[in-house]
């Protein structure tokens, strides 16, 4: 028996509408041709970004639209021909009207029943990326924290804000490791500011934030020639010179862009894009990411001999569960900040919200505060007192009668008076000998328990003297 289509699948048509109008909303150019090169979609962003409207492109063939520079051909046709996909290519050639365009692609093949029936390229305005990036450089150029911007006494915090403090003597690269919004760019900036250093240039940039057909030409510069349009232009390294570059995310590079930064570190030199001299720097590099570096090896995001070189220094950034008793004073001075920038006269937090502070496990860790303190005050009136009804949305659900106190304490009070950190300190012990014992000394499986990562642990080990059983 036939099995009949479903009644309400849409008609053809009506999908060709919906496809049509999703595309044309989209903030990427889509220009797709078919087997003959005839251009047979061209949506509206691409009509943006090579100043084309698209009569003037629809269904001709590329080559009589567009021109290429002599010893270049069109990723469309490439792919056309090879039948193989080409991403992350950066392109220039001219439009209708004679005018340079310059993108970066990604060009795919179309296939239908094994037979190549087309091509699709996706692009972005590199040309406007590029000048936001110009633009954008004097931001990045000031380091403008230092130490004693660093909040908090507990004894995980003072530890790395310590072993910060001597780093800065050095001119050794230093790699950072924290969760997303533990303060880590605090700390370098705290370091090249309490470094030899802190007269010359600030650099920093996420390399997580542009592809490596940018990123490449931005932290090494650019050769006259390089490519169509290319002009002579320092990289970051040069722009650093004297003084500490930031590189965040480190572990998002590419493995061919790690070696090329690898051997920059080496040998203390660089080389700009389409250039063939050397040339000498002279840069403290200081490299951070928010994931385990030996997970980032097992899964071939970072290069084993790059951890090597960037971590001669390794700076543990603790997270915000694991200083909690950081909570007042962070409070205070986020509390203080928004009264001042939003001129209010906030005196603190209720004592509900703070026990909520003190039960929540802080995924964002101090970013997270940042803002849920920030997004609490938008919505006071005239109290004095952030309470449970001024937490954003998402924590709404947390009742004040699910945060009651404890009847008793949870730990024992201990048999004679001593100090809060002696206390912590010798519970923190305790506890974690019981846990390391409990899996047999096997630390990756004791820290996935205490839900810290294994150097935070083997750190932990080492610091309070315990023996591994």
């Amino acid at each position: 028996m036939a099995v009949s289509s479903p009644t309400n699948q849409p008609a053809a048509d009506t999908l060709l509408r919906i496809y049509e109008q999703i595309l044309n909303e989209i903030n990427e150019g889509v220009h797709v041709i078919d087997a003959s090169g005839m251009t047979i979609l061209y949506n509206r962003k691409m009509t943006e970004l090579e100043a084309m409207k698209r009569q003037d492109v629809l269904y001709k063939p590329l080559t009589e639209v567009f021109r290429f520079p002599d010893g270049q051909e069109s990723t469309l046709l490439t792919c056309l021909q090879t039948g193989k996909g080409i991403r992350n290519t950066r392109q220039t050639y001219y439009n209708g009207k004679r005018k340079e365009i310059t993108t970066i692609n990604h060009t795919l093949p179309l296939v239908e029943n094994g037979e190549l029936i087309g091509a699709v390229e996706i692009a972005n305005d590199v040309t406007k990326m590029e000048r936001l990036i110009r633009e954008n450089i004097q931001e990045k150029t000031g380091a403008v924290y230092s130490f004693a911007d660093i909040i908090g006494n507990s004894a995980a915090l003072q530890d790395a804000v310590a072993n910060a403090r001597r780093a800065a003597r050095t001119s050794s690269s230093i790699l950072v490791v924290g969760e997303t919004g533990v303060g880590k760019e605090l700390f370098v900036q705290s370091i090249h500011n309490a470094s030899q250093r802190a007269a010359r240039p600030f650099i920093s940039q996420n390399c997580a934030a542009l592809p490596d057909t940018l990123i490449e030409g931005l932290l090494f510069g650019t050769a006259r020639g390089a490519f169509t349009g290319a002009i002579e232009r320092p990289g970051l390294f040069e722009q650093a010179e004297g003084g500490t570059l930031f590189l965040d995310e480190i572990n998002a590079l590419s493995m061919p862009l790690q070696a090329k930064l690898l051997r920059a570190l080496q040998e203390k030199t660089i080389r700009r894009i389409g250039d063939t001299n050397d040339r000498a720097i002279d840069v403290r590099i200081v490299a951070a990411m928010n994931e385990d570096p030996v997970e980032a090896i097992a899964h071939q995001r970072l290069r084993k001999d790059l951890f090597y070189r960037l971590g001669v220094v390794t700076l543990l950034v603790p997270p915000l569960r694991e200083r909690k008793e950081d909570l007042p004073a962070l409070v205070d001075s986020f509390t203080r900040k928004y009264n001042s920038l939003f001129q209010m006269e906030v005196t603190g937090v209720s004592p509900e919200v703070m026990q909520f502070f003190y039960q929540h496990d802080w995924p964002g860790n101090i970013r997270e505060l940042q803002h849920l303190i920030e997004g609490a005050m938008n919505l006071m009136g005239e109290e004095s007192l952030i309470t449970l009804e001024h937490l954003p949305l998402p924590l709404l659900r947390r009742t004040p009668a699910s945060i009651v106190p404890p009847a008793e304490p949870v730990y024992p009070m201990p048999e004679k008076e001593k100090s809060l950190k002696e206390v912590m300190e010798e519970y923190e012990a305790s506890y974690i000998r019981h846990i390391v014992a409990k899996h047999d000394g096997n630390l990756s499986h004791a820290a996935h328990e205490l839900q810290i990562s294994r150097q935070s642990l083997q750190y932990r080990v080492k610091k309070l003297g315990l023996r591994r059983s």
